[in-house]
């Protein structure tokens, strides 16, 4: 409970520095929903807070080869940042490249840049790229130490980290053996105890202040990737009974030509349920990830819209309240598409029942 009233206080003292007077000792204008929607998005930089500021590497591949510089030359996407005769910024974390001569971005009236174009080889290391990589590094960890663990103490009961690890691989084991039949769970039960904890650390880390903005499980990048290896995995291992059902959903139950009509209607959303199973996948755990947050952020908001510190006796514990949610949520979404896989998995392999 310490720890979450700790996320609390430095999401407020992160708002305190959005509410401070600019530069010329003027107090901009607070909104709560462009910082609502900053705080979901990617960035190119870790704050910490004004004064410390983690810069990440910009790795830009244009029509002249190769470009690398550290995001911190941008100066928080104030300044233009010259390399090799070319000209970058920052413009709301997209990197755009300015022809010749140009000194800032310039936009028509349905906001299209004029005078440069949007990098679309982008291979910069932001923050979504170093909390997988710190997801990668936990779960190599943590799985490879209980392994160790098993081979040093030959018991029956688990020890060490191993104790922890052992009920989650069981819980994830029972999930495959539910949904897919006989032993072909085996087969895919290495992919989804990978997929279960990914998301579970994913989600636990971006619970963090500082690396919950944004949340890697939040970006529809990462949970598109993981509905399609989900996806190509389902329809790689698909069995003739799979395909039959969709060609034909009624089977022998009716005469054909009662069955005809019938088609028309059936086989449309059959084959468009191939594509939608994976569809719902990456939409359930983006926007629920996603919306944790960014309620989180806009609760918070609720001070500073107001200007009074007396808001936070209201603010504070509803924030305390999603945050502790939060944490459900955060096991929740990882189980939820751990066995929504599975089933789709098992209902693509399992064999003709007569």
């Amino acid at each position: 409970m310490k720890k979450i009233f700790g996320l609390i206080l430095a999401t407020v003292f992160t708002f305190s520095a959005f509410a401070n007077a600019d530069e010329h000792g003027e107090k901009p204008p607070f909104n709560a929903a462009d910082h609502a929607i900053h705080h979901a998005l990617d960035a190119h930089e870790i704050h910490i807070s004004d004064a410390v500021v983690i810069p990440l590497p910009i790795i830009l591949w244009t029509d002249n080869g190769l470009v690398m510089f550290m995001s911190s030359a941008f100066e928080h996407g104030h300044a233009i940042v010259e390399r090799d005769g070319m000209s970058f910024v920052n413009h709301h974390e997209k990197i755009y490249q300015l022809d010749a001569g140009a000194h800032a971005v310039e936009f028509d009236a349905e906001g299209h840049p004029t005078n440069a174009k949007h990098i679309t080889k982008d291979f910069s290391i932001t923050k979504n790229v170093v909390a997988m990589f710190l997801v990668a590094f936990l779960l190599l960890f943590v799985f490879i130490r209980s392994a160790k663990n098993y081979k040093k103490h030959d018991t029956l009961a688990p020890k060490g980290i191993a104790r922890w690890t052992e009920p989650g691989v069981v819980f994830v084991q029972d999930i495959a053996k539910d949904n897919i039949e006989s032993d072909k769970y085996k087969r895919f039960t290495p992919y989804l105890l990978t997929v279960f904890f990914f998301i579970f650390f994913g989600n636990l880390l971006g619970l963090l202040p500082f690396l919950s903005n944004p949340n890697m499980t939040g970006s529809i990048s990462i949970t598109i990737l993981l509905a399609a290896i989900t996806f190509f995995i389902q329809m790689i291992n698909s069995k003739k009974t799979y395909w039959l059902h969709i060609v034909d959903p009624l089977g022998n139950s009716m005469p054909l030509l009662a069955k005809l009509p019938l088609y028309l209607i059936l086989l449309p959303i059959e084959i468009a349920g191939i594509f939608i199973k994976p569809v719902a996948l990456l939409i359930r755990l983006f926007a629920n990830i996603t919306a944790g947050h960014i309620i989180v952020v806009s609760l918070i908001a609720i001070i500073f819209v107001n200007e009074s510190a007396w808001w936070a006796g209201l603010s504070v514990p509803m924030t305390l309240f999603i945050s502790v949610l939060e944490l459900l949520v955060a096991f929740l979404q990882a189980y939820i598409f751990t066995m929504l896989a599975a089933m789709y998995i098992g209902s693509s392999v399992e064999s003709a029942h007569h």
